[in-house]
């Protein structure tokens, strides 16, 4: 059997099972697997890796290793297999991006769409509808299943890396860097919010928020009512920090 000299990039290291977070794996390959299985064999998802290269070449991942590994040796890899990460700022099949977030996130998808990012999430889902839903809409499934990562009929998706949910917009919004308009979108529905008027909500609102606020918004989907209430600074907090990450990688796309 073929053996491949597989160089994964120190981004990606945290991927690999432990005693081979080095950076380079000797990985067993049958001459009718392909480049990308031999990666994802290791744990690292094709969704996370930039254009493979073989011997300093590039590669597709649906290259087999029987095509370019022709004659085993008997010493020694038979050839070298550079693994990237993915390029930043990631383009993706439709601009502005949208994303489609797994059932664990919903404290991410909450955050996306206070940014105005298009972002679909429910509740329960399992993993089969998740794909369809991406692949009918053109969503980038955002996920921390390497699984569901690698099934074939999912178009595009992305590796969330952090455990906090703090830690992984800042992460999604460095790797997209996704256009942004706050207070835009509803945090229930995803729906786009349009202002409304204290008479065409009041009936809705609780007496102390009738008395205190004048200013609202109203979901066009499902008619949440929204205003800048008592967490107003900790959400703009969100919103800076947000855009702040987005304009430093911004300046890298060209768009």
């Amino acid at each position: 059997m073929p053996t491949l000299s597989v160089q994964v990039a120190a981004e990606l290291w945290f991927l690999l099972p432990r005693p081979r977070r080095t950076g380079e794996v000797t990985a067993p390959a049958a001459p009718t697997d392909t480049l990308g299985h031999v990666v994802q064999s290791l744990g690292v998802p094709l969704t996370e890796v930039g254009q493979l290269r073989l011997d300093g070449r590039a590669v597709p991942p649906q290259t087999l290793v029987g095509d370019v590994t022709p004659g085993r040796r008997d010493s020694g890899p038979e050839a070298v297999l550079q693994v990237p990460d993915r390029p930043r700022p990631q383009p993706t099949s439709v601009w502005p991006p949208r994303f489609l977030l797994d059932v664990h996130l919903g404290s991410l998808a909450r955050r996306l769409r206070l940014l105005g990012v298009d972002t679909g999430y429910r509740t329960e889902a399992a993993d089969a509808d998740l794909v369809r839903w991406a692949a009918t809409e053109s969503r980038v499934l955002l996920t921390r299943d390497r699984g569901l990562l690698a099934r074939t009929a999912l178009p595009e998706g992305a590796l969330v890396r952090h455990d906090s949910p703090e830690d992984q917009l800042v992460d999604v919004l460095d790797r997209f860097a996704p256009p942004l308009a706050p207070w835009t979108r509803c945090g229930r529905c995803n729906g786009l919010l349009a202002p409304a008027s204290h008479a065409d909500v009041a009936a809705r609102l609780e007496p102390g928020t009738r008395r205190s606020y004048q200013q609202f918004a109203r979901c066009r989907g499902c008619g949440a009512v929204y205003w800048r209430g008592a967490h107003r600074r900790r959400l703009e907090a969100v919103v800076r920090r947000a855009e702040q990450v987005v304009a430093a990688r911004q300046g890298g796309r060209g768009r």
